[in-house]
């Protein structure tokens, strides 16, 4: 049997194995109650939304981040890996 590896080690492409940058939108402005619970996070309020910014998260950091805006009812709009410094240039 030929073809790529997929095993428990395997990564997809774009998954983050050593951290990565993350911007995460949810809609509307979050209170004091719900920033508290992301405070590891750098919390940006905007007129229809919240953006969370996260440094330095690996994949297992970002999902609990999101099985927590999921478990608070909050609804995602987008997920976004933020280029690095090499990526940047």
């Amino acid at each position: 049997m030929g073809g790529s590896h997929t095993g428990p080690g395997a990564q997809p492409a774009g998954t983050p194995f050593g951290g990565g940058d993350f911007e995460i939108r949810v809609r509307g402005r979050l209170g004091d109650a719900f920033r508290s619970a992301f405070g590891e996070l750098t919390i940006v309020l905007r007129p229809a939304e919240t953006v969370l910014v996260g440094a330095g998260l690996d994949q297992a950091a970002l999902y609990g981040i999101l099985d927590r805006i999921q478990g608070l009812g909050l609804e995602l709009l987008e997920v976004r890996r933020l280029p690095g410094p090499r990526e940047a240039r």
